[in-house]
């Protein structure tokens, strides 16, 4: 297996958090050979934001995405600049609750989910929109296991949000799964 994820979308939605998460569910729980590099803007919200996650069974040679198989859009910025850019046969994941525009990616499937409005009303605080992202993504993916992202997400988020950040990825999950059912049947 060789994996390249790129997370995006703006300041403030937790992208850096869940690209860190990501990369732990990855190297620590799961055992892959795994590199996680971030980028974001100089404002402390708002401005653009990018996690990326190599994920391999093999020594990672080169440590950029460079042509990602998973692109996970957040905001519409984040869609107009990474949409598009995705490996024939990849996916773009992309929250249509903050992205009115969606791109057509030949070669590529195209899977909407209305994440942060599932943070909002099926778990209860928008502010969690990154782990339900996280969810749907190992739901669309697969590319860890469920149990190595829940030891990542409790490892990783703070006391006391535990049991908030279960929920969301929980609920992101089946909605994962269901999209891509939708997207596997004829």
């Amino acid at each position: 297996m060789y994996k390249e994820i790129r997370l995006s979308g703006t300041g403030g939605q937790g992208l850096i958090l869940a690209g860190l998460i990501l990369a732990e569910a990855a190297g620590v729980h799961d055992g892959h050979e795994v590199i996680q590099t971030q980028s974001y803007g100089p404002e402390a919200r708002g401005g653009a934001s990018r996690a990326e996650v190599i994920v391999s069974d093999d020594v990672i040679d080169y440590p950029k995405v460079t042509f990602p198989d998973v692109v996970l859009v957040m905001s519409q910025q984040a869609c107009d600049r990474y949409g598009r850019l995705v490996k024939p046969g990849g996916i773009v994941l992309v929250d249509d609750t903050n992205v009115s525009s969606i791109p057509s990616v030949e070669g590529a499937s195209v899977v909407t989910l209305p994440i942060t409005e599932i943070a909002r009303h099926d778990v209860g605080r928008q502010v969690v929109a990154n782990v339900v992202a996280l969810g749907a993504l190992v739901g669309v993916t697969d590319v860890v296991t469920p149990e190595a992202m829940e030891k990542a997400i409790l490892s990783r988020v703070p006391r006391g949000t535990e049991e908030l950040n279960m929920k969301a990825f929980n609920v992101g999950l089946e909605k994962g799964r269901e999209a891509r059912a939708r997207h596997e049947s004829p």
